[in-house]
């Protein structure tokens, strides 16, 4: 799968999230406080980022942006598969959910937060930038069931 380096406008937080557990580059807007049109074209220019947007003034002025017409995050992800963008789980995940910061697996005899199993019995990963845990659980069941019907 080829990963891709994608900037989503302020329209997008929840695809980000999708596009993150497929391990793609996914910055959020918001998470980096950039709502300004102006700022978000400079910021997809500056880090040769593609820009996904549901604003079609924006999509019109970003060099080989994506404008995505739908508000429902399984619609949007049927615009981006349309589009040629890979969108499937990796078998290990690579990318924060909450930050995309890169994870890492954490150790089988280190602790985790109250909130996350026992990296020895199950495999889990921490993100390097904001510490959150993940694995696949539920959530990356849902995740995967949701991508499988596109």
């Amino acid at each position: 799968m080829e990963s891709r380096r994608l900037l989503l406008d302020v329209m997008l937080g929840k695809l980000a999230t999708y596009l993150r557990l497929c391990g793609h580059d996914a910055v959020y807007g918001l998470d980096r406080d950039i709502e300004a049109d102006d700022r978000l074209l400079a910021v997809a220019r500056e880090q040769e980022r593609t820009l996904l947007t549901r604003d079609r003034d924006l999509a019109a002025r970003a060099s080989g942006g994506l404008l995505l017409k739908s508000r429902d995050v399984r619609e949007q992800l049927r615009e981006l598969d349309d589009a040629g963008i890979a969108l499937e789980p990796t078998e290990t995940p690579t990318r924060c959910g909450r930050c995309n910061g890169s994870l890492t697996r954490v150790p089988t005899d280190e602790e985790t937060p109250e909130y996350a199993p026992d990296p020895a019995e199950v495999r889990v990963w921490a993100c390097e930038d904001c510490g959150q845990h993940f694995w696949n659980g539920s959530h990356w069941a849902d995740m995967t069931t949701t991508l499988s019907e596109l």
